[in-house]
């Protein structure tokens, strides 16, 4: 009988390793790994795999599906998340493009992604094992039992690694970015399994930019500046899109409107000029126009990765850049990433 899905536990960020001292019990870190969190339920006849938002992500992850019916030992409920690795051996990376293609309507299109860039899944937290709940048992004992019934599994299915050591942590967090991991995760080590609630210390790489402002989106509310489009100059001069900037609160939204009026591009009947941006497969329906601006302003933002030229994320305002001219914003200012193999990370 197929087991009950519970929510994920969550994790709430956190700017520092923390102290384990400050913790009563401890804790257990582990690599964050940049995939799609995901629950699989293995009942001894068929896998389920559900998303966090308890979606069901079975249909885009043959492989894993196949592979796991014939490799998992016997029943079980798996917390972890699904990733991608690309390259070649000695110099493999994580890639968040190549996965997020998997979500698509096509079954040819998920057959043929599935034969040339094959899924892997990270185990990090044991729920369920045979006809034993562990949900209500500490995160010594799961991790104690998910290392007992998978570490011994072969590829796609891995279990992530573990230390109570907050310098080794740290050196994660420096070292596996390199390899496509986006942080480190905490864990107290002597509480329970909590559905939904974030009892999780989440550390992630944060960086700041000098980004110029190009446009901005209408908010949905259709009052004021719902999201900021900003840009950085490449080596020929192009100012190449990298993201949004977006989480004003109302009156800052408003205040914006005002704010970037004498920038805002007009046509030769004094009408805003309208652009348009490239829609993807998450954008829908979604309205993907935008108000131009002429790009003098500049801001300074915090993000967290890039992934190839734009921001990973959605990046959050910090301040306005007036002592800067907005040439001078170029990819120059970035860190770059040391790479490290992923089969490091990997046990």
């Amino acid at each position: 009988m197929p087991y009950d899905i519970p929510a994920p536990m969550l994790a709430k960020a956190v700017p520092a390793i923390p102290d384990p001292a400050k913790t009563p019990g401890g804790l257990s870190f582990e690599p964050k790994w940049d995939g799609f969190r995901a629950l699989i339920s293995w009942d001894g006849e068929t896998v389920e795999i559900a998303s966090r938002g308890a979606k069901p992500l079975t249909r885009y992850f043959p492989e894993l599906v196949g592979a796991l019916s014939q490799i998992l030992p016997e029943p079980c409920l798996i917390d972890g998340e699904i990733v991608v690795p690309i390259g070649a051996a000695g110099s493999q990376k994580l890639d968040w493009e190549s996965l997020s293609q998997r979500i698509h309507p096509a079954a040819s299109r998920i057959t043929r992604l599935s034969e040339e860039t094959p899924a892997m899944f990270i185990a990090f937290d044991l729920l369920a094992r045979g006809d034993r709940d562990l949900q209500n048992e500490p995160f010594t004992a799961r991790r104690s039992q998910l290392v007992d019934l998978l570490g011994a599994v072969p590829h796609p299915l891995h279990v992530t690694r573990t230390t109570e050591n907050p310098a080794i942590a740290t050196q994660w967090l420096e070292q596996f970015e390199g390899a496509g991991l986006d942080g480190v995760i905490a864990k107290p080590l002597t509480l329970p399994y909590a559905p939904g609630k974030r009892t999780m210390l989440k550390i992630k790489h944060h960086r700041t930019a000098d980004v110029v402002a190009f446009g901005y989106r209408v908010h949905k509310s259709g009052r004021g500046v719902g999201s900021l489009l900003v840009g950085l100059y490449d080596e020929d001069g192009t100012l190449v899109p990298v993201g949004g900037v977006s989480a004003f609160s109302d009156k800052r939204r408003l205040e914006l409107i005002d704010e970037l009026e004498p920038l805002v591009d007009r046509d030769a009947e004094g009408e805003a000029a309208k652009g348009a941006t490239d829609r993807s497969r998450f954008s829908g329906s979604k309205d993907v126009t935008f108000v131009q601006l002429r790009p003098e302003r500049v801001l300074e933002v915090r993000y967290d990765q890039l992934e190839g030229h734009r921001f990973r994320h959605t990046a959050q305002f910090e301040r306005w850049r007036p002592d800067r001219d907005a040439r001078s914003c170029t990819y120059e200012q970035l860190d770059r990433v040391a790479a490290y193999d992923l089969g490091d990370v990997l046990y």
